[in-house]
């Protein structure tokens, strides 16, 4: 089903129905001799899912995390192996999207350890941060951006402009190389209007949404740039409303929330999707023998993105903007 982000209520709707229909699988596809990037691996979050399935499928997977690496890759190890699977490859490695180091470092320590070999780039990592919307002033990086808009989009631009040469080369290769940026039904609280314009009035969520529609957009611009010589194909998705260390692991909460979440956790598969439910989406793009790129999708299918995400003159003005800001950190 696929429908056109609008109103609360035509929100509503859909999560009902997305809740109550069957829930989508991914097909297996075997993915031995591919070499797969997973940000944002977190155990809990729809990341680590991404991950342990295409590990199980056969792929050799590096996990991210901002802070504790180690743990996701130990964890992926022993539950795979506790499920009776041999995966063939699992890293772990820091990436914090909001540090240019970071993304640098990582990006050099990926090239090493994989022999300069990329097949999939997933750049799922995000942050949602004041989602009751307590801040009094906006919260910015080290370096000045809002800081969703600098580690949902800067820093993947950032992350995906380091690897893409590998990822060009693959693909000229295997020809099948792949970007895959997990976006969110809140990329129609974006618009286009506000891509260039100053963020200082924006609250959290719509900064959260502006970031997403970024993401939709630099996903369409990498297809039309490069999908045909370097066959490389790109999505970015909606990966359904899930309950996930995002969902219950806010930053500032107050402490009534805390206590209140905690109550209500063992009913958070009623309402919401499980993390390995949500990941399907984000698995399918990634594997998918017959995806087309350059699409949005849901549910496994495609979907239909806001408007402004198919305006291409935005897109290309928002790449070429970012591009510049890209070349200013020294880092090609």
């Amino acid at each position: 089903m696929a429908y056109r982000p609008g109103s609360g209520l035509s929100k509503a709707f859909h999560h009902t129905w997305e809740l109550c229909s069957p829930k989508p699988m991914a097909e297996r596809v075997d993915m031995s001799g591919r070499k797969v990037i997973v940000t944002g691996g977190t155990p809990g979050s729809i990341g680590y899912q991404v991950a342990r399935t295409l590990a199980a499928w056969g792929a050799d997977v590096a996990v991210t995390c901002p802070r504790d690496s180690a743990t996701a890759r130990e964890t992926l190890l022993r539950e795979l192996r506790d499920a009776g699977q041999r995966p063939n490859g699992i890293e772990g490695h820091r990436l914090d999207l909001a540090d240019p180091r970071s993304v640098a470092d990582f990006a050099a320590w990926y090239r090493e350890t994989s022999g300069g070999r990329l097949d999939v780039l997933i750049n799922n990592a995000g942050i949602l941060r004041d989602v009751l919307w307590r801040w009094r002033e906006r919260r910015v990086s080290a370096d000045g951006f809002e800081i969703h808009w600098r580690t949902n989009y800067l820093g993947t631009f950032h992350l995906t402009r380091l690897l893409l040469p590998m990822l060009l080369d693959s693909g000229r290769r295997s020809g099948d190389a792949r970007v895959i940026n997990v976006s969110s039904h809140q990329h129609d609280k974006g618009s286009n209007d506000r891509l260039f314009a100053s963020p200082d009035r924006l609250d959290s969520w719509t900064a959260y949404g502006q970031s997403k529609l970024a993401l939709i957009h630099h996903a369409f611009a990498l297809q039309r740039r490069y999908g045909e010589d370097g066959n490389l194909r790109t999505a970015a998705l909606h990966p359904g409303s899930a309950y996930s260390n995002m969902t219950f692991g806010w930053q500032d909460e107050p402490r009534w929330l805390r206590r209140t979440k905690r109550l209500f956790t063992p009913l958070a598969p009623l309402i919401l999707l499980t993390p390995a439910q949500a990941a399907q989406t984000t698995i399918h793009c990634a594997t998918d023998p017959h995806l087309e790129g350059g699409h949005y999708h849901e549910r496994c299918a495609k979907a239909e993105p806001i408007p402004d995400a198919r305006d291409e003159a935005a897109s290309r003005r928002l790449w070429e903007e970012t591009d510049r800001w890209f070349r200013s950190l020294g880092q090609q």
